[in-house]
């Protein structure tokens, strides 16, 4: 018979290990000495040493599943309970009690983990429905639709929560995106039948426009083209394509319109150029004949400066006034020069005159005798106001007579 200190081999071959239960039998050795028998389920035993020791070591550095684990963990302690090896099976039982309890432990804090992953998963889904929800009623149409596409890719990658609870969410979720793509899909419609109403519009300006690029009417046709370019602008935007293309018409028919204006206008400032410095010409020939000297001969020579002057045409309008003026202010002089000569020459004018100087001379030699006679009776207050009287006719007298030396004498 040979033992150790876990196991024994009896007389018969029968092996059997020590536990705390007591004896219990391994199984039976005849193929060789006790010695080998004992070794051999000693080795066993090692086996079950090394098979525990792994699966400690992958519970506690891997995710190795509680289910994968227990199951492990079963099939050990059946070979443990078999007593199919010899060594200290209750050491080996206790660390398998001792990886159930952490296995168990695992459970547990996987489940809190998952329980919380699961809330934040739900908060997280919330908060982007809620977005969603909000992204439903925006007309920011580019931003709002990239924002929600964005939104679509977050919600794959989170956990899936219960099927109701997903459900209600995705459900909510999708609605907010279909009701942001159908206003869209409405706002672009009514976007694309404006800009098509606009085309129509812009069509026709364009017509008129072109049809006008010809006209030689400056002054009314460049209005219109300010009341087209007004339109242009109050009909709002065709298709991109469209509307480049309808401006670049516009816009040609506009400048070929003023390209030629400007170059009428050009000649025609260049001729009023002209124009005036043959004007400026006439208004110094003009002013040579102030002061008159000879009425006669000064109106024929203006008569001559102004038939000269009316066959020239027109000069530039900012000019205009001040050339114009000169000569005009020959011409009063003439008229004056006319009405002093008419006034010195007509016998009428000049009887009547004289009848007046004369009416006026009595009536002051009258007051100054009246006034002599007053004073001479000693009647003062009479003799003043007749003074102040004279005074009056005296300075009518003056006048009278100034005039009548206008007629000679």
């Amino acid at each position: 018979m040979s033992s150790d200190p876990w196991g024994r081999v009896d007389e018969t071959g029968t092996v059997y290990v020590r536990t705390a239960e007591g004896e219990q039998v391994v199984g039976s050795w005849q193929a060789g000495s006790p010695e080998e028998a004992l070794a051999y389920f000693e080795r066993k035993y090692e086996g079950l040493v090394v098979e525990i020791g792994l699966l400690e070591r992958r519970v506690k550095t891997t995710d190795l599943s509680a289910k994968d684990a227990t199951a492990a963990i079963d099939h050990l302690r059946q070979q443990v309970d078999e007593h199919h090896a010899v060594g200290d099976l209750v050491a080996l039982g206790k660390r398998l009690d001792a990886l159930v309890a952490t296995v168990d432990s695992r459970r547990e804090e996987r489940k809190v983990q998952k329980a919380k992953q699961t809330d934040e998963a739900r908060q997280a889904k919330e908060s982007l429905v809620v977005e969603a929800e909000e992204l439903a009623q925006s007309e920011q149409w580019r931003s709002a639709g990239e924002r929600l596409r964005a939104l679509v890719d977050t919600w794959k990658g989170l956990p899936r929560l219960d099927r109701k609870s997903d459900d209600e969410l995705w459900h909510r979720f999708s609605h907010a995106r279909s009701a942001f793509s159908k206003r869209r899909k409405a706002h672009f419609a009514a976007l694309d039948a404006q800009r098509e109403d606009a085309r129509k519009v812009k069509e026709r300006l364009v017509a008129e426009a072109e049809s006008l690029s010809g006209s030689t009417d400056w002054g009314a046709t460049a209005a219109r083209y300010r009341d087209l370019m007004t339109e242009w602008k109050a009909a709002g935007r065709a298709q991109r394509e469209a509307e480049d293309e309808l401006w670049n018409r516009f816009r040609g028919a506009q400048d070929v319109f003023f390209g030629a204006r400007s170059g009428v206008f050009a000649e025609r400032d260049a001729e009023q150029g002209e124009n005036l410095k043959l004007k400026e010409e006439l208004a110094a020939e003009a002013e040579k004949l102030v002061p008159v000297k000879d009425l006669k001969a000064a109106r024929a020579a203006f008569r001559s400066i102004n038939e000269r002057w009316e066959a020239i045409g027109h000069v530039p309008r900012d000019a205009r006034p001040k050339v114009e003026g000169r000569v005009q202010a020959v011409e009063r002089a003439l008229q004056e020069s006319e009405e002093s000569e008419w006034r010195r020459t007509n016998p009428e004018a000049r009887a009547r005159a004289a009848g007046l100087t004369g009416q006026l001379q009595a009536a002051v030699d009258k007051l100054r005798t009246q006034i002599d006679t007053a004073r001479a009776s000693g009647n003062n207050a009479r003799a003043d106001k007749l003074s102040r009287e004279l005074e009056g006719r005296q300075a009518l007298l003056d006048q009278a007579l100034k005039g009548l030396e206008e007629f000679g004498g």
